[in-house]
């Protein structure tokens, strides 16, 4: 059974409106992994066709449907409508909100050229969210480290950043933990299908350090984030509406919506009815694309969260004292095991 819900209210300062369904068509992230991928088609299939006669011009995918199978690929060629992923505008976003979250930390300096002078890391890296995030990261700090699984998918993508930017320093690694940079990573995004598998040890994690979730079930649980104060671990960037949006209960404060919804609104906005992102290479140009589309009807980057709600200023200067302090007390011990490895022995 569909549940469907009516969104209304989506006004653009261009003078643009737009109104939609959220169609819920059921299934835990275990649940869809655990069924072959024309299960979940067969229930996106449906649901376009529910979205055409309800008048809709074009479908998003959402949370985990969207990861299965050839992510979007085959449902787009079947679907009576256009299909996006909403992909574009999560990387887009999570990129906007670890940028957001990394100038108000303050920890991390930036150069004249807007380069960042700090190591991140993707962890999920040759994922569809996860390799485009990388690839513009590679361009914004001077260190990156990508993290996945399969080594092939690790140096096929290494080889496209390098195409792209010629002087990019990249490291690569089957898991976080098992990079030995882990412990100096200033930014590291999140950007798995793990379903709520553990991917890293926060303990591990350089004090000051900003986390930016972008898989959903989040990689990282909320007792994992309370045992590290010092770090500021963010949700990806969620997307603040224009107008006075009438829209269900989705676990968001009222008119912010998930990136991957609010592209298929943009596109709707735009009149752009077309299958805009599909599949699991994105291009970084359509990234771009998304977010001045996004810009122009007045999408804004929604206030920074975690898992216990928005971050105020007085938040992330706590999260950022404490980083400073645990900097010291590890520059202390360090100095102090230096001291005692050059002492000298006693001659007998």
């Amino acid at each position: 059974m569909y549940k469907r819900q009516h969104v209304s209210g989506i006004k653009s300062p261009t003078g643009d409106e737009a109104e939609g369904w959220l169609i819920s068509v059921g299934g835990t992230p275990k649940e869809i992994m655990a069924h072959s991928p024309e299960f979940t088609y067969r229930r996106l299939l449906s649901a376009a066709r529910m979205a055409k006669r309800l008048g809709a011009q074009i479908m998003g995918l959402g949370a985990f449907t969207k990861v299965v199978g050839d992510a979007g690929i085959t449902v787009a060629k079947r679907a009576p409508l256009p299909i996006t992923t909403g992909n574009s505008y999560s990387a887009s976003g999570a990129l906007w909100a670890a940028n957001e979250a990394t100038k108000r930390l303050g920890l991390v300096k930036v150069d004249k050229k807007g380069k960042v002078q700090g190591k991140a890391m993707v962890v999920g890296a040759t994922g569809a969210i996860g390799s485009v995030c990388a690839r513009l990261l590679a361009k914004a700090v001077i260190e990156i480290h990508l993290v996945a699984p399969e080594t092939a998918k690790l140096l096929a993508l290494k080889e496209t950043i390098l195409k792209e930017t010629p002087d990019a320093k990249i490291h690569l690694a089957t898991s976080a933990d098992s990079d030995k940079g882990l412990s100096d990573m200033d930014m590291i995004v999140t950007a798995t299908s793990g379903a709520g598998k553990k991917i890293l040890d926060i303990m591990k994690v350089k004090p000051g350090c900003v986390i930016t979730e972008v898989a959903r079930p989040l990689d990282i649980p909320a007792s994992d984030v309370a045992k590290r104060p010092d770090v500021l671990v963010i949700e990806s960037g969620e997307i603040e509406l224009p107008g006075d949006v009438q829209m269900k209960n989705i676990g968001l404060p009222k008119n912010v919506a998930y990136a991957c919804l609010a592209e298929t609104i943009v596109l709707a906005l735009e009149g752009q009815f077309e299958n805009f992102t599909v599949g699991r290479n994105i291009e970084w140009e359509k990234v771009k694309e998304i977010y001045s589309l996004g810009l122009k009807h007045g999408m804004k980057l929604a206030e920074i969260s975690g898992v216990n709600g928005v971050y105020s200023d007085e938040d992330i200067q706590k999260v950022k004292t404490l980083a400073i302090e645990k900097r010291a007390e590890m520059k202390k011990a360090e100095e102090t095991k230096i001291v005692k490895l050059k002492k000298p022995r006693a001659v007998k």
